[in-house]
């Protein structure tokens, strides 16, 4: 059962991906494991549909892989299968015509498909992907309070201070800056 302050966080997979174990050097690895432990220690959630849970099981670390079977074991994992929005989906990529630009928004749309089903909180380290749902934000408002966090952005956004004070969906977390 989740608690009242715990949060569904939808976690991409390049954030699974960069995540390094304790003998990481790089920052960013460092980054990412510090942040997925620190949701675990909060007693947050992570949220998996399946193509989420089909792109981990590809390109997971180590570390992610033991953190993701810890989480399992807690029962903090929200499996969901969020109905398909293709009227949503196509607001968000003709907020651009660049060819670009929708094959990149189409093939994250599910991150947040995944997001407005639970919490609206995405974890992401696509800082790219992060601007252009931000600038379709401005035209599609159903995508507005998604909130958007990257944990390799330490000074900026500060995300495990974040976490540990309830990961609470502040203004300027959000897509629609």
């Amino acid at each position: 059962m989740r608690s009242r302050d715990s949060k569904r966080l939808v976690i991409d997979t390049d954030v699974a991906q960069a995540s390094g174990d304790e003998a990481a050097t790089d920052p960013r690895a460092i980054n990412c494991r510090d942040f997925l432990k620190e949701a675990r220690s909060q007693e947050h959630w992570v949220v998996m549909t399946r193509a989420i849970s089909d792109e981990w099981k590809r390109h997971q670390s180590r570390f992610a892989l033991e953190w993701r079977v810890s989480m399992d074991a807690r029962r903090r994992i929200d499996r969901i299968d969020p109905p398909k929005d293709t009227e949503l989906r196509d607001k968000v990529t003709n907020t651009t015509n660049d060819e670009n630009e929708i094959e990149a928004t189409e093939k994250d749309f599910h991150l947040l498909q995944a997001a407005l089903a639970t919490d609206r909180i995405v974890i992401s380290l696509d800082e790219t992907i992060r601007q252009l749902f931000a600038r379709a934000s401005q035209r599609v408002g159903e995508i507005q309070g998604i909130i958007w966090v990257n944990p390799d952005r330490t000074a900026e956004e500060q995300p495990i201070a974040w976490l540990q004070g309830g990961a609470l969906p502040e203004a300027h977390r959000r897509l629609s800056i």
